[in-house]
């Protein structure tokens, strides 16, 4: 579970009203580069959050698998993130 838990909620709260922002800009037919300069706000935000949880994993889930000794518990752990980094290249 994340280490940092209320601080990742708050952040994704954030992202939940800049989202609704954008709603509403786009109701108001606001100008598209301030829509998308919105747009580009909430992917770092999200990013932000993505490298939290993703350093939370390594920090929790992936240390305590190299430290079970456990070789297919380890393995298991290395090929999740080998996909996710699959995943994100694809992406």
């Amino acid at each position: 579970m994340l280490i940092d838990k209320d601080n990742t909620l708050k952040r994704l709260s954030r992202i939940e009203g800049q989202v609704r922002g954008i709603r509403k800009m786009i109701e108001e037919e606001r100008y598209c580069i301030d829509v998308l300069q919105q747009v580009q706000a909430i992917k770092a935000a999200l990013s932000k959050v993505e490298d939290a949880i993703l350093k939370d994993h390594s920090n929790t889930c992936v240390a305590s698998a190299i430290s079970s000794g456990n070789e297919q518990e380890q393995r298991q752990k290395f090929n999740e993130l080998v996909d996710l980094i699959g995943r994100y290249k694809r992406g």
